[in-house]
């Protein structure tokens, strides 16, 4: 193979400590010898999303897909599944740098939080209004289906093409959530899933091994640790097609807005239900206590999504995404997350009968109305494709997928 030849010429790029090897090649110069020989027909079998749109992008975000995909088979090589992730060599920040994000993360992390004790301190001995607890729901249904519908299905994967309206609504409402702006999460999450669980994926519980300690170090990196790190995802590389996007760019810039907005919508509401009291509790209940809420519920898919479950269906090697059923009505259907791993660009992930997926249902519905169309729903062939069948064992790798290294989804 002309990759094992070229490795073995210049150096392993990870040779003792994640650096250079014997004839002094550095990462990015291994990286950009490895662009020549990538073939980008492998991105088809788990596409970053279907159907890219012909534009003259294109051709470029294939090549540069294709050189993280291939940048992370190499570090694969010296990956068996247990061990920790090399060390990234990611630039310092500055110490003004590092304040900043710390503090910006902390007041959407922490935020939240003090929201619900608040609001459970509140709650002590004086009951709470009807009003208080539909205005949670509908806020946490209007901006957790931006993030499932819009974020994640729409605008990551490309599951389905909305009318520029809806595509820009379901932007604002998932920007609303508190999980950062459109263009930084599409770019995180489509490097989720080229670099799932193995080294260059941002948020796996696996990072620090499969230990105990590992593993309890690597579920709480994975569940909000990894937004306090320092671990950039390049926009121009992950999500090249949202930046050539105007719309998508100025929801990008008014995240921060659409913040505010995601508190002030709830305090008019209530002011206007029960005066001053009435807004104290809207904010505190269908503001902070529901930001939190939807906040923990996407973070618990990054984390027990990936250690706790079943994993019916086939993922690609050391990708152990796994199906959690009591998460599925509050995340509206994300956490069927080994479906989803297995094939990323399908608009449902509930595919088994009994299986909520409310956020199928939604698109669905955007469908029927014509807002939706090029809606990519599952098919029994590619369900059979990726089932696992029956007391298959473990690890077994699918030879009608070649060395893409893809296999049974309970390998590691």
């Amino acid at each position: 193979m002309f990759l094992t030849w070229l490795v073995g010429k210049h150096g392993c790029p990870l040779h003792e400590g994640g650096r250079g090897g014997g004839a002094g090649t550095s990462w990015d110069q291994a990286e950009r010898m490895l662009v020549l020989v990538v073939s980008v027909g492998s991105l088809t079998e788990f596409p970053i999303w279907s159907r890219p749109r012909a534009c003259s992008r294109a051709a470029s975000l294939q090549t540069q897909m294709a050189r993280r995909t291939m940048s992370a088979d190499v570090i694969a090589g010296r990956y068996d599944g247990t061990c920790s992730f090399p060390d990234s060599d990611v630039p310092a920040q500055t110490p003004a740098q590092r304040v900043m994000q710390l503090t910006v993360t902390a007041v959407l992390v922490a935020g939240p939080f003090a929201g619900l004790v608040a609001a459970v301190w509140l709650l002590w001995g004086h009951g709470v209004g009807f009003a208080d607890v539909g205005l949670a729901v509908v806020f946490y249904l209007l901006t957790g289906f931006g993030v499932t519908v819009g974020f994640h299905r729409c605008l990551t994967h490309r599951s389905f093409s909305a009318q520029p309206a809806l595509r820009v609504g379901l932007a604002i409402a998932g920007s609303m959530s508190f999980q950062g702006e459109v263009n930084g999460w599409v770019a995180v999450h489509r490097r989720h899933h080229a670099f799932t669980d193995r080294p260059g994926d941002p948020h796996s519980p696996y990072r620090y091994g499969i230990g105990p300690a590992g593993q309890l170090r690597g579920v709480l990196h994975a569940h909000a640790g990894w937004l306090f790190g320092h671990d950039p995802t390049s926009r121009q590389d992950y999500a090249p097609d949202m930046l050539a996007d105007p719309a998508m760019r100025a929801i990008s810039r008014a995240f921060p807005a659409l913040c505010v907005l995601s508190l002030a919508l709830p305090f008019s509401i209530g002011w206007a239900i029960g005066g001053a009291r009435g807004a104290l509790l809207a904010l505190l209940w269908a503001g902070l206590v529901r930001i939190f809420l939807l906040q923990h519920v996407t973070w618990s898919v990054n984390s027990l999504c990936h250690l706790l479950g079943s994993r019916p269906f086939t993922t690609r090697r050391y990708d152990r995404a796994t199906n959690l059923w009591p998460l599925a009505l509050l995340s509206l259907g994300e956490s069927w997350h080994n479906t989803h791993h297995s094939d990323p660009a399908c608009a449902r992930h509930g595919v088994d009968r009994g299986q909520i997926d409310l956020s199928a249902e939604l698109i669905r519905l955007f469908e029927r109305a014509g807002w939706a169309t090029r809606v990519r729903w599952p098919s029994a062939a590619r369900l059979e494709k990726h089932r696992r069948r029956p007391g298959e064992p473990a690890g077994e790798v699918l030879a009608s997928h070649g060395q893409g290294g893809r296999v049974r989804a309970d390998q590691g």
